[in-house]
């Protein structure tokens, strides 16, 4: 079957440099071989650490960056829409670069800055702990952004790097929808009615992100889904998201090699193509499903991440 697939989030970064191993070939979820089944496929890499610093951070980075020097023929690094379907068009990957926490940032807007110019073009304002920018949907999770956390917003806003609200806090979340002009996301969220989990977005976080033309991002991590989750599971999660008025707003965000379970019949990126066939034999229009896979997603970055990283001036 040809698919495209534009994927919100996975840890493979972490994973990879905690055991040794790397993007060609290893034992998690996603890697090059594991993808060659897409026709285009653009992945972003979130640098993650828990309780992690900028030290990790420039780790991570590295690592980032000496997969993209050896695997140069198969991946290229990309901070825009544009630089993505040229490496398309050159028969390789896209690999786009987030940060899950702002604390790998030191949530200071310098280090801010300097990732933006490394080529970092989302990232999430807290992971499950609360930090200096605002509380978590698991640690302090009635506190919003703070002071220093809504001019983080307002820079990510101007330099044109997509916020991403997976994590955050609820009181956070509409904290950050009354600073964020244009697409947000929430790469690697699910349904809160579908399943009660505090890590879900509500129906009207959801309809939070249409109006703003942003996308959020099918996770697959069991615990999101429901009670020992198959495929169907992910299907009612975005046919519920669907109802809401958001066709060109799900995506997918698979949470990729940070999560320990995973629904039925799901081992490997690769395997995302059942939840493609799924969605088909539910006589869903195919262009609804390719912009669940792909276009949502790519949109999004073509609209906030518009500067390529050898034109930024700061």
């Amino acid at each position: 079957m040809d698919i495209n697939l534009f994927d919100g989030h996975c840890d493979t970064l972490s994973r990879c440099m905690e055991l040794g191993e790397n993007l060609l070939h290893n034992t998690g979820h996603v890697d090059l071989s594991k993808g060659a089944q897409f026709n285009r496929w653009a992945q972003f890499f979130a640098i993650f650490q828990d309780g992690g610093n900028y030290a990790a951070f420039q780790a991570q980075y590295a690592l980032f960056k000496h997969w993209m020097s050896d695997y140069s023929g198969a991946i290229v690094h990309c901070c825009t829409a544009e630089e993505a379907e040229a490496a398309f068009s050159e028969g390789k990957r896209a690999a786009f670069l987030s940060v899950e926490g702002a604390e790998l940032l030191d949530c200071d807007i310098e280090r801010l800055r300097e990732a933006y110019r490394l080529g970092v073009r989302a990232v999430n304002l807290t992971w499950n702990h609360c930090n200096a920018l605002s509380g978590s949907n698991a640690d302090c999770s009635g506190q919003g952004l703070t002071e220093q956390g809504r001019a983080f917003v307002r820079e990510m806003n101007r330099l044109g790097m997509l916020v991403d609200v997976s994590h955050l806090s609820d009181a956070g979340f509409w904290d950050a929808v009354e600073l964020i002009s244009g697409p947000f996301v929430a790469t690697h969220s699910n349904s809160r009615t579908i399943f009660y989990h505090p890590r879900n977005l509500t129906d009207g976080q959801f309809t939070a992100i249409i109006k703003c033309n942003g996308v959020a991002g099918l996770n697959l991590f069991s615990d999101f889904l429901g009670e020992a989750p198959t495929v169907e599971h992910m299907v009612a999660h975005i046919e519920h998201f669907w109802s809401l008025g958001g066709e060109k707003n799900v995506s997918i965000g698979g949470d990729w090699d940070g999560i320990s379970r995973w629904p039925a019949g799901i081992c490997c990126i690769g395997d995302i193509g059942i939840l493609y066939e799924a969605l088909l034999r539910r006589n869903h229009r195919e262009a609804l499903v390719r912009d669940l896979f792909y276009f949502n997603m790519m949109r999004v970055v073509k609209e906030v991440c518009t500067i390529s990283a050898h034109e930024i001036k700061m």
